[in-house]
């Protein structure tokens, strides 16, 4: 798919503030910490710090609501029944009517937070008052907020150091912070990493530069797998669950030839990489991220539906079989 330029066209001057709209979802979990299985605590200097599996259980449903957080209110998440996997009948559901701010300008963990020993990729709307990945610079959108909040895919709170980085960077003051913790051996960390099911589907097609403005709306579903007590293989499966269990369908304008070719080259079977279950192929490159095929992180199926023509055009394929071996089933 040929290089576009994707900023020229995007108009970016009635996007809402996603930490704004988050705000109500924010303290919506602080109200309901304890019945959601949450701690909350307050860091040396004033941040708050949700635990959604560290010390606290966490659950499903604390994961549900934090991948709308994740998603700037700008999404939908929730649990449904499905017959797709014979042997993992919960799907995880996801839709945006913002899908462009919504995933890419909040949910994608995109800002790299490390000090000493500590390292997190933070995700959430208090990316977008930041604005430090050149993503946002191609969006042209910078939020504006006096609060803030992150999401780290970690097992450990984050030290003073990298708080009062996220402070100046945000330009919120460090007690209007807050940061929800979810490692990837938690249920709550498991269902806010398969959520970003739609926004693996959207990244891949930043990557392959499709237009982002061509894209209206977009919806995904990917199987909740069992989260496991080791790390890799905890993030094998949540990998899995989108590269081999993920379906995206995408509305989009253009042309019908455009679409067809998003259709073919979206899906995660693209990839060179794409046939084993991604602890393996993580473990075969050393652990190394950067030596993986980026165009293998993509849902298995994709639809694209061509609003101009009304024409839909698929790719890929479900995987029921690397689907059980990732996830531990066993006859």
């Amino acid at each position: 798919m040929s290089q576009i330029t994707q900023t020229a066209q995007l108009d970016t001057s009635n996007w809402p503030s996603v930490n704004a709209l988050t705000n109500p979802l924010v303290e919506q979990l602080l109200s309901n910490a304890k019945d959601l299985r949450l701690g909350v605590e307050r860091s040396v200097n004033g941040a708050t710090i949700i635990d959604a599996g560290i010390d606290y259980d966490g659950g499903l449903e604390a994961g549900r609501l934090i991948a709308e957080i994740c998603m700037g209110g700008l999404g939908h998440v929730s649990l449904q029944t499905s017959t797709t996997f014979s042997h993992w009948p919960w799907m995880l559901s996801v839709h945006s009517n913002n899908p462009i701010l919504s995933c890419l300008g909040s949910q994608y963990a995109g800002w790299s937070l490390a000090h000493e020993k500590f390292f997190s990729l933070g995700s959430g709307p208090g990316r977008a008052l930041a604005g430090r990945e050149d993503l946002f610079k191609e969006l042209g959108y910078k939020d504006q907020s006096n609060s803030a909040c992150l999401v780290l895919e970690s097992d450990k709170a984050p030290p003073i150091e990298v708080i009062e980085k996220v402070s100046r960077d945000t330009g919120v003051s460090i007690e209007n912070l807050t940061f929800i913790l979810t490692p990837t051996r938690s249920l709550a960390g498991t269902v806010q990493i398969v959520a970003r099911v739609l926004e693996v589907a959207m990244h891949k097609i930043h990557t392959l530069h499709f237009p982002l403005e061509h894209v209206v709306d977009g919806m995904a579903s990917a199987p909740v797998p069992p989260p496991s007590p080791d790390f890799l293989t905890g993030m094998g499966r949540t990998n899995d669950a989108i590269l081999f269990g993920g379906h995206a369908h995408l509305f989009v304008k253009g042309s019908d030839d455009a679409a067809v070719a998003l259709a073919k080259a979206l899906p995660s079977n693209s990839s060179r990489d794409f046939g084993r279950p991604f602890a393996e192929v993580f473990k075969s490159v050393n652990m190394d991220f950067y030596k993986i095929d980026p165009m293998l992180f993509s849902p298995a199926a994709v639809t694209v539906t061509a609003l101009e023509s009304g024409n839909t055009f698929t790719g890929g394929a479900l995987d029921a079989a690397l689907i059980d071996q990732s996830f531990g089933f066993s006859a």
